[in-house]
Protein backbone atom coordinates (compact mmCIF):
# COMPACT_ATOMS: atom_id res chain seq x y z
CA UNK A 1 0.00 0.00 0.00
CA UNK A 2 1.06 3.43 -1.32
CA UNK A 3 0.58 6.57 0.72
CA UNK A 4 -0.09 9.39 -1.00
CA UNK A 5 2.51 12.37 -0.96
CA UNK A 6 2.05 15.00 1.72
CA UNK A 7 0.98 18.40 0.23
CA UNK A 8 3.61 21.16 -0.27
CA UNK A 9 2.96 24.40 1.33
CA UNK A 10 4.45 28.00 1.06
CA UNK A 11 4.64 30.31 3.59
CA UNK A 12 5.60 33.97 2.53
CA UNK A 13 7.13 36.08 5.97
CA UNK A 14 8.10 39.81 6.01
CA UNK A 15 10.64 40.01 8.75
CA UNK A 16 12.89 42.59 10.52
CA UNK A 17 16.42 42.35 9.26
CA UNK A 18 17.98 41.13 12.48
CA UNK A 19 20.40 38.55 13.82
CA UNK A 20 19.32 35.36 14.60
CA UNK A 21 15.53 35.66 13.12
CA UNK A 22 15.89 32.85 10.43
CA UNK A 23 16.99 30.79 13.64
CA UNK A 24 14.06 31.67 15.64
CA UNK A 25 11.59 30.99 12.92
CA UNK A 26 12.96 27.65 12.08
CA UNK A 27 13.50 26.87 16.11
CA UNK A 28 9.43 27.15 16.33
CA UNK A 29 8.80 25.15 13.42
CA UNK A 30 11.39 22.34 14.06
CA UNK A 31 9.34 22.42 17.89
CA UNK A 32 6.00 21.72 15.71
CA UNK A 33 7.56 18.86 14.23
CA UNK A 34 7.23 20.42 10.85
CA UNK A 35 10.68 19.68 8.75
CA UNK A 36 11.36 22.73 6.32
CA UNK A 37 11.85 21.75 2.78
CA UNK A 38 13.77 24.73 1.53
CA UNK A 39 13.85 28.40 2.65
CA UNK A 40 14.56 31.17 0.63
CA UNK A 41 15.09 35.26 1.99
CA UNK A 42 16.28 37.79 0.36
CA UNK A 43 16.06 41.81 1.17
CA UNK A 44 13.24 43.65 0.09
CA UNK A 45 12.61 47.45 -0.98
CA UNK A 46 11.54 48.49 2.47
CA UNK A 47 14.94 48.80 4.07
CA UNK A 48 15.46 46.56 7.31
CA UNK A 49 12.77 44.14 6.23
CA UNK A 50 13.91 40.63 4.87
CA UNK A 51 11.05 38.43 2.63
CA UNK A 52 11.42 34.80 3.60
CA UNK A 53 9.86 31.55 2.03
CA UNK A 54 9.28 28.77 3.73
CA UNK A 55 8.49 25.09 1.98
CA UNK A 56 7.13 22.50 3.73
CA UNK A 57 4.62 19.29 3.54
CA UNK A 58 1.47 19.30 5.50
CA UNK A 59 -1.91 17.66 4.61
CA UNK A 60 -3.84 19.56 7.79
CA UNK A 61 -5.13 23.09 6.79
CA UNK A 62 -5.53 23.36 10.57
CA UNK A 63 -1.70 22.96 11.50
CA UNK A 64 -0.80 25.21 8.78
CA UNK A 65 -2.89 28.19 10.40
CA UNK A 66 -1.54 27.24 13.86
CA UNK A 67 1.70 27.46 12.81
CA UNK A 68 1.20 30.49 11.05
CA UNK A 69 -0.54 32.00 13.93
CA UNK A 70 2.51 31.29 16.15
CA UNK A 71 5.15 33.02 13.53
CA UNK A 72 3.17 36.24 13.71
CA UNK A 73 3.50 36.60 17.36
CA UNK A 74 6.73 36.66 16.95
CA UNK A 75 7.96 40.50 17.08
CA UNK A 76 10.67 40.51 14.56
CA UNK A 77 7.47 39.17 12.26
CA UNK A 78 5.85 41.73 10.28
CA UNK A 79 3.82 39.42 8.54
CA UNK A 80 3.21 35.84 7.42
CA UNK A 81 0.90 33.85 5.36
CA UNK A 82 0.63 30.80 3.12
CA UNK A 83 0.51 31.61 -0.64
CA UNK A 84 -1.61 29.14 -2.33
CA UNK A 85 0.16 27.82 -6.06
CA UNK A 86 -3.03 28.66 -8.06
CA UNK A 87 -3.03 31.85 -7.02
CA UNK A 88 1.32 32.20 -6.59
CA UNK A 89 3.99 31.24 -9.31
CA UNK A 90 6.45 28.92 -7.43
CA UNK A 91 10.05 28.34 -9.15
CA UNK A 92 13.54 27.46 -8.35
CA UNK A 93 16.94 27.45 -10.08
CA UNK A 94 19.22 24.27 -10.22
CA UNK A 95 22.73 24.34 -11.29
CA UNK A 96 23.36 20.49 -13.03
CA UNK A 97 26.82 19.52 -13.91
CA UNK A 98 26.67 16.00 -16.43
CA UNK A 99 28.28 14.96 -19.44
CA UNK A 100 27.03 14.79 -22.93
CA UNK A 101 27.53 14.80 -26.61
CA UNK A 102 26.43 17.44 -28.98
CA UNK A 103 23.56 15.91 -29.71
CA UNK A 104 22.33 14.98 -26.21
CA UNK A 105 22.63 18.54 -25.66
CA UNK A 106 20.18 19.71 -28.88
CA UNK A 107 17.78 17.33 -27.62
CA UNK A 108 17.98 18.84 -24.36
CA UNK A 109 18.19 22.61 -26.07
CA UNK A 110 14.50 21.45 -27.86
CA UNK A 111 12.62 20.30 -24.62
CA UNK A 112 14.13 22.66 -21.97
CA UNK A 113 15.58 26.44 -21.71
CA UNK A 114 18.86 26.65 -19.90
CA UNK A 115 21.74 28.52 -20.07
CA UNK A 116 25.22 27.38 -20.42
CA UNK A 117 27.70 28.27 -17.75
CA UNK A 118 30.75 26.36 -18.66
CA UNK A 119 31.77 23.83 -20.76
CA UNK A 120 34.71 21.54 -20.33
CA UNK A 121 36.37 19.02 -22.38
CA UNK A 122 34.00 19.40 -25.37
CA UNK A 123 31.59 16.89 -23.34
CA UNK A 124 31.11 17.98 -19.93
CA UNK A 125 28.59 21.04 -19.36
CA UNK A 126 27.42 23.13 -16.17
CA UNK A 127 24.20 24.64 -16.85
CA UNK A 128 21.88 26.40 -14.50
CA UNK A 129 18.12 25.81 -15.10
CA UNK A 130 15.22 27.90 -14.43
CA UNK A 131 11.67 26.80 -13.69
CA UNK A 132 9.05 24.64 -11.60
CA UNK A 133 10.60 22.37 -9.77
CA UNK A 134 9.06 19.48 -11.98
CA UNK A 135 10.44 21.36 -14.98
CA UNK A 136 14.21 20.63 -13.27
CA UNK A 137 13.01 16.90 -12.29
CA UNK A 138 11.98 16.46 -16.06
CA UNK A 139 15.45 18.30 -16.99
CA UNK A 140 17.90 16.13 -14.93
CA UNK A 141 15.21 12.46 -15.82
CA UNK A 142 15.66 13.97 -19.72
CA UNK A 143 20.05 14.11 -18.83
CA UNK A 144 20.14 10.56 -16.77
CA UNK A 145 21.74 9.94 -13.47
CA UNK A 146 24.38 8.35 -15.00
CA UNK A 147 25.41 11.84 -16.66
CA UNK A 148 25.32 13.72 -13.72
CA UNK A 149 27.83 14.20 -11.96
CA UNK A 150 26.28 17.31 -9.46
CA UNK A 151 23.37 19.37 -8.78
CA UNK A 152 22.84 22.33 -6.68
CA UNK A 153 19.66 23.56 -6.35
CA UNK A 154 18.23 26.76 -4.69
CA UNK A 155 14.58 26.36 -3.27
CA UNK A 156 11.67 27.51 -3.80
CA UNK A 157 10.41 31.13 -3.79
CA UNK A 158 7.32 32.29 -4.66
CA UNK A 159 5.05 35.68 -5.68
CA UNK A 160 1.33 35.83 -5.69
CA UNK A 161 -0.23 36.77 -8.87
Amino acid sequence: MTTAPMKRRAILLFTLNRPGVLNKIAMLIRRKMYNVETITACKTRQPGISRMTLTLFEDDDDKVVQVLRQIEKMTEVVSARELHVDQSFWREVAIVKFEADEALLEQLGQRFRFEILDRQNHELYIVQVAGTSRMIDDFTAAVGDDRIIETARSGFTALEK
